[in-house]
């Protein structure tokens, strides 16, 4: 263990530099979930709850698709800038800029004029419906300035400048609390709006954290060499095609990682509300855990894109086996925090009996899955810097809609097990993906590294 740690020390250190101010930011997004649910759960109640949940898990998988396109930009700035490549830097930014404002209308578009049929053909509570369809078309709204923020994010932390958004991050989440409370509740003169408060809330949010985050960019000496080129008549064919080579099939991972846990809400959705809220009250806390994981994995991708730009595999491989390790240390903490505290955590969001008897169920199984989530993650981030999105694709499709929402329907409705069911299939999907992506970077580094081929040992795969 001495000779681990001592080899590994300095790719630790890096990483979690880069890693700890992602993993903030990252929070920060799913805070305002957090904040959403917990504010509607104790003022609204268990149906507006479960109407979050509903209108959640249909608004992530659209939005999901535009993360992951706006992550694309990430891996070849860290190319180009280990290769002091500076000036197509800014040629990348502003081709990105233009394919996520796209990409956000576009989206914004799909949620908000398919609302209406969406959730009400995916066979849920009328009652939950009905407030649904008050909140999800504030969120549509909130995706495009969402992208443009994300732009600059992606771009910022390319380059290695990680804290600017997390400290963005967190005073977003602040104002979002501080509104939602005020639209929900009715302060200050303002009528209670109910469920739409924490819609309004957020637009806010997302709006402000837009603005501030590119006039930081824009306006910073540090990224003045950068931006040289940041200019319309720079947009090409060739770079968009580079971009979109990397962030769609990004874009179908998330989708299909998401869009599983949403089908798994709508699965337990047919079961009732009591059930649905609890599934939204499990998986926002495992989502909170989970950030911490994407943070890392954050971190991973921009490390494995500088190495893989000089096409130094020896150490891209050593880092991302130190960014294994890291994640797993984090990820045993946090299980062992949804183990001992499963009675306790959700009442962060309601005083619900029966919600709380099952929610403390999920997160028994919330706590065992948190390895493989965390794992799954990192190879996804390590393999994104190496520029390897097309097979990491295929594993993500295979392990959640193949294993992960087949097997969760068996248990959860044939085997009549409930929302519990539902989480065994989820389980096995994270244990499948993680799996299958580390044997993925395993065998796709040492196939690049013939020294590291050679001298191949237990404990550089450990």
């Amino acid at each position: 263990m001495k000779h681990l740690y001592t080899k590994y020390k300095p790719h630790y250190r890096d990483n979690l530099s880069l890693a700890v101010p992602v993993m903030i930011s990252q929070l920060g997004h799913m805070l305002v979930q957090v904040s959403d649910s917990a504010i509607v759960g104790h003022w609204a109640g268990t149906v507006p709850l479960a109407a979050v949940a509903l209108a959640n898990g249909v608004f992530f998988i659209i939005l999901v698709t535009g993360l992951g396109i706006s992550y694309g930009i990430t891996p070849l700035i860290a190319q180009e800038n280990s290769r002091e490549n500076f000036g197509e830097c800014g040629r990348l930014l502003i081709n990105s800029l233009l394919i996520n404002v796209v990409t956000g209308v576009l989206l914004f578009l799909l949620v908000y004029l398919g609302s209406a049929y969406m959730l009400g053909h995916l066979g849920q509570s009328p009652l939950v419906v009905a407030q649904a369809k008050l909140f999800l078309p504030l969120l549509a709204i909130s995706i495009v300035p969402l992208m443009v923020f994300n732009t600059f994010k992606q771009f910022a932390e390319g380059l290695g400048f990680t804290k600017q958004a997390m400290s963005i991050s967190i005073w977003g989440n602040i104002l979002n609390i501080c509104l939602g409370i005020t639209f929900v509740k009715g302060l200050f003169g303002i009528l209670p709006m109910g469920i739409r408060g924490v819609g309004y809330s957020t637009l806010i949010d997302r709006c402000v954290m837009a603005v501030v985050m590119t006039l930081y960019v824009l306006r910073s000496e540090r990224f003045r060499k950068y931006l040289h080129n940041f200019a319309i008549k720079n947009i090409d064919r060739l770079r968009s095609w580079n971009l979109l080579k990397i962030g769609a099939p990004v874009a179908m991972q998330y989708t299909f990682e998401v869009s599983a846990f949403a089908g798994a809400n709508f699965i337990i959705g047919t079961i009732g509300p009591e059930p649905q809220a609890a599934h939204q009250i499990a998986l926002t806390l495992a989502s909170c855990t989970y950030m911490m994981s994407s943070g890392v994995s954050a971190a991973a991708a921009i490390k494995s894109g500088n190495h893989f730009g000089i096409k130094n595999f020896k150490l891209l491989r050593t880092s991302a086996i130190s960014s294994y390790h890291i994640v797993l240390v984090l990820m045993c903490i946090t299980a062992l925090m949804f183990t001992f505290c499963n009675h306790l955590l959700p009442y962060i969001f309601t005083t619900d009996k029966a919600v709380l008897a099952i929610a403390a169920q999920l997160l028994i199984l919330a706590a065992f899955f948190q390895l493989f989530d965390g794992t799954q993650v990192v190879g996804l981030g390590v393999l994104r810097g190496m520029g390897d999105v097309q097979v990491p694709t295929f594993i993500t499709f295979l392990a959640y809609w193949v294993v992960g929402i087949p097997v969760g329907y068996w248990f959860g409705i044939h085997e009549q097990l409930g929302a519990v069911g539902v989480w065994y299939g989820l389980v096995l999907g994270l244990v499948v993906a993680s799996v299958l992506l580390f044997f993925r970077f395993h065998v796709l580094s040492l196939r690049n590294s013939p020294e590291d081929r050679k001298s191949e040992s237990p404990e550089v795969i450990v």
